[in-house]
Formats: C-alpha cells, sequence, structure tokens
C-alpha cells in the first residue's frame, strides 16, 4: 500500500483535504485524533504529562486542560519538547499498528507537525497542504476561538513554509474555494493510484 503523509500548518485546511480524498473511499489516519485518544482519562500519556506538567494541567475531573498545557508549551520551546518526546513515539506506534491490514490502494495519514518531528520512514510521499498566513489565521481565530496574538505564537512555533516545502512530493493550494481544492484531489487521487499500480 501506498502510504502518503498530509501535511500543512495550523488553518492551511488539513482536515478539508483529508474528506476529499475520503470522499474518494481513501482510508484515513489522522494523528491529531490519535494524540486524543492517548491522552484521554486513565492512558498512560496523560500520567506521564501529569508529572511533568503538573497538575495544573488538569481540569477538575481529571482530563488534559489543553488550553493550560497550549500555554506552557508554546511560551517554552524546551517544555514543548518534553511533551512531543511523550506522544510521539506512541503516535508512531499507533499508526503503524493502523496501518496494518489496511484495506485500499493508498491510504492518507495526516501529520500536521512532519516537518518538526519528521522519523516517519514509513511513509512513501508527502502531501503538503498550503494557504495564504492572513487565511490561515482567521480560519484558526475562529475554529479555535483564538486571538489573532496566540494564532501567531503557534505559527512562530511551527516550520516555515521553506521548510515545509523542502519535504513535499505534492502541493495542494488551499487558498480559493472548495471546487478548486477538490479539483486538486481528483488529479492527485489518479496520481496515487497509478503510483500504487491500480490505475
Amino acid at each position: 500500500m501506498l502510504i502518503v503523509a498530509l501535511t500543512g500548518g495550523i488553518g492551511s485546511g488539513k482536515s478539508t483535504v483529508a474528506e476529499a480524498f475520503a470522499r474518494h473511499g481513501i482510508p484515513i489516519i489522522d494523528t491529531d485524533v490519535i494524540a486524543r485518544e492517548l491522552v484521554a482519562p486513565g492512558q498512560p500519556a496523560l500520567a506521564q504529562i501529569a508529572a511533568q506538567f503538573g497538575d495544573g494541567v488538569l481540569t477538575a475531573d481529571g482530563r488534559l486542560d489543553r488550553g493550560a498545557l497550549r500555554d506552557i508549551v508554546f511560551a517554552d520551546p524546551a517544555r514543548r519538547r518534553v511533551l512531543e518526546q511523550i506522544l510521539h513515539p506512541r503516535i508512531r506506534d499507533e499508526v503503524r499498528r493502523r496501518l496494518d491490514g489496511l484495506p485500499g490502494p493508498y491510504c492518507l495519514v495526516v501529520i500536521p507537525l512532519l516537518a518538526e518531528t519528521g522519523d516517519y520512514p514509513f511513509v512513501d510521499r508527502v502531501l503538503l497542504v498550503e494557504a495564504d498566513e492572513e487565511t490561515r489565521i482567521r480560519r484558526t481565530m475562529a475554529r479555535d476561538q483564538l486571538s489573532r496574538e496566540q494564532v501567531e505564537q503557534i505559527l512562530t512555533s511551527q516550520s516555515s513554509r521553506e521548510q515545509r516545502r523542502a519535504l513535499a512530493d505534492d502541493i495542494i493550494d488551499n487558498s480559493t474555494d472548495l471546487a478548486r481544492l477538490e479539483q486538486q484531489v481528483d488529479v492527485l487521487h489518479d496520481q496515487y493510484l497509478t503510483l500504487a499500480g491500480t490505475n
């Protein structure tokens, strides 16, 4: 099976692109979804995060307080690396587990922080979703109820456009409308089927 990593900066529209591929019947593995499952109450990763960052990153009912943790890790790159060391090996192992026996000619693995973390040697191809910075800021503010300053801080902590482009085999421009996006997905879908030897 051809394994395509889907990546892009915050607010670039990775979920919208993944949904367009899913409409073609392509299986999607989303590392953000896996990360949320790994920090559910009772999971070892959540206990490790609380041990490293203190009980202030937990809500009263023992769940992860994402906002509190985000404030810590985006203010301090060293603390962010600690969090990544807890989560990323677990996420990668779970991706491998889910890939085993997955049906279809190719699949999409959504890895937002591929440029930051790397270390996915089983990926065959990298698809980058791009949008202009102002569009990304606007989308993220609306989606996550964050201030412009908070979003700009996240953008600063992520890889640059040039770093992501250096990894990319394919690029989708998601600065325009959904119809244009779906045209690009259709073209890539045919290309991936050909690369997988089924077209």
